[in-house]
């Protein structure tokens, strides 16, 4: 059994709401930067938890984004540079 699986759902949770509170707080580490490093992103969060949860997409990112998706994009995403989407392709292949 992984060790993870052993640690208490409650105390999961609240890890986990930590890491989201901490990406909200950090709006300026962009999505496509996230990607480009770890292969995940907040919409992959959202993606995650909406399936776990059983519910729709825009109820999963405005969960996670604190906000409705669309208003974030706006008030926080820059345009994506060819450098940046590089690096992400890059690190998204290595997800397999």
């Amino acid at each position: 059994m992984d060790s993870l699986d052993q640690i208490d759902d409650a105390a999961a949770a609240q890890a986990f709401r930590r890491l989201i509170r901490h990406l909200r707080h950090r709006s300026d580490a962009q999505n496509v930067d996230l990607m480009g490093l770890a292969g995940f992103c907040r919409n992959c969060l959202s993606d995650w938890i909406g399936e776990a949860a059983g519910i729709d997409k825009a109820v999963a990112r405005e969960a996670i984004y604190g906000m409705a998706y669309d208003q974030w994009k706006a008030t926080h995403q820059a345009e994506a540079t060819p450098e940046q989407l590089r690096r992400m392709e890059e690190s998204v292949a290595k997800n397999a």
